[in-house]
């Protein structure tokens, strides 16, 4: 099998639909031969943020020694990046070989595995094959009936931030969606949570005690911003307050109180993600893993992660983000009024396109007071919106908007106001305009070209 005939096995139209139910994939790791049960996990779901914490979280272990592997998803330029060990693709040799072996025994089956049942099996071999210390599994779509969930007791069920989001799947309400989420927790692991909401956290300590484990909360108070820009971030992580504690995390194992990190990520939500990467440390401690204090600060200065709040260029300035939900709309419209000169007084161009199946009008319901201009695109989705129907439906707004066909054109159109950029709605369009850009503007700053070289 060639890589591209394995591209386009993966990637069939008639797999491409979501169909969550563990049976599939479950039968396919069985006759694969169950290599996930060789490893050890940190799993993690959760609404926004699970990509950040992930590379956050596989970064630091990396530079503690520990073999890793990172499951992420979806990916920006290149498939491959789904499927990483210490920071490196998986290579197109082994993706072919695995490839051709899950396809031989996927094709068997009467109920034949989703695109993304097939992803996790050919991840789930590679790691094993591999020998990982630990793998860094994001959870797809949910989390009780995920592909990814077919994994016994991880080390650590971790959770972000979560909103309401694929209501079609996982329920019309935060303390459903909360619930469904929550089946990623098994008797044996120990759970992490981002500060969510009060509901939220609700369902999710039900879960834990269910399942005997303990929950451990990402406290934000901890953080002490030192200082906060578009190239990133420098803050002091304290002690957790001792009169009021979170959990039980044994003193030894937390990072010293003071300790001073730079995050070369910019926004807010990153500082949130961090906390909660750093607090997954800490457990993974509390387990018996070693990992030592220059790790854990090397590997936060080294973390990266593509279409984030990314700074593609600096003159002018070009962003690029991958939110494409009302919460991360927020986030992004947050950081834009931070982070970008004359933002609120000049506005700022934004460069767009957006799933149909979304809540966009919640999104621009956020950015449209940032907006002078919107030009629009179509993402490379069965799902798109299309971009005349999008600006169509801005204009009704009062907004002002176009739409162009390709992403070269809607860049040059874009940076005709001279104002700065920001291209969001949805992560379809991102690896397009990362490639696009440097062939439009002499100099790129932010990061680099290749989204899994965070070293």
């Amino acid at each position: 099998m060639l890589y591209q005939e394995a591209l386009d096995y993966i990637n069939a139209v008639r797999f491409s639909t979501w169909n969550l139910g563990l049976s599939r994939i479950t039968a396919l790791m069985e006759a694969l031969g169950n290599p996930q049960k060789n490893l050890r996990f940190v799993h993690v779901g959760g609404s926004n943020g699970k990509g950040s914490t992930c590379a956050m979280t596989e970064r630091i272990l990396r530079e503690a020694g520990f073999k890793t592997g990172l499951f992420p998803s979806p990916y920006i330029e290149d498939f491959r990046e789904r499927i990483q060990c210490c920071g490196e693709l998986i290579p197109e040799e082994a993706l072919c070989r695995i490839t051709e072996r899950v396809k031989d025994i996927a094709d068997r089956m009467e109920d034949h595995p989703t695109h993304f049942e097939l992803v996790t099996a050919i991840g789930l071999v590679y790691f094993a094959e591999m020998q990982c210390d630990l793998v860094v599994l994001e959870v797809g779509l949910g989390g009780e009936f995920d592909a990814t969930n077919v994994i016994d007791a991880p080390e650590v069920s971790a959770f972000v931030h979560l909103g309401l989001e694929h209501t079609e799947y996982l329920g019309n309400s935060l303390t459903e969606i909360a619930e469904t989420k929550s089946g990623i927790v098994k008797e044996g692991c120990d759970v992490v949570s981002y500060e969510n909401d009060e509901e939220v956290m609700r369902v999710f300590a039900r879960a834990c005690k269910e399942k005997r484990v303990p929950l451990h909360v990402a406290d934000f108070s901890r953080l002490e911003v030192r200082e906060s820009t578009l190239s990133g971030q420098r803050f002091l992580l304290h002690a957790p307050d001792e009169n009021n504690p979170k959990d039980s995390i044994p003193a030894s194992c937390r990072i010293p109180d003071g300790t001073a990190f730079t995050l070369p990520l910019a926004g807010e939500y990153q500082l949130h993600n961090c906390v909660t990467a750093l607090t997954i440390i800490e457990v993974l401690r509390k387990r018996g893993y070693h990992i030592p204090a220059e790790a854990v600060t090397s590997g936060i200065a080294k973390a990266a992660w593509p279409a984030r709040f990314e700074v593609l260029n600096r003159d002018p300035l070009f962003i690029l983000d991958g939110g494409h939900n009302p919460q991360c709309a927020e986030a992004l419209a947050e950081s834009i009024a931070l982070h970008v000169p004359g933002a609120r007084e000049r506005g700022v161009t934004f460069l767009t396109g957006v799933l149909k199946d979304k809540d966009y009008p919640g999104i621009f319901d956020h950015l449209a007071p940032l907006a002078h201009s919107f030009v629009c695109l179509t993402p490379d989705s069965a799902r798109a919106l299309p971009a005349e129907e999008l600006a169509a439906y801005l204009r009704a707004r009062g907004l002002k908007a176009c739409a162009c066909e390709k992403a070269e054109s809607g860049i040059r159109k874009s940076l005709a106001d001279d104002l700065p950029v920001v291209a969001f709605g949805s992560l379809y369009l991102a690896g397009e305009i990362r490639q696009t850009l440097p062939h439009i503007l002499p100099f790129r700053g932010g990061m680099k070209a290749n989204p899994s070289d965070s070293a």
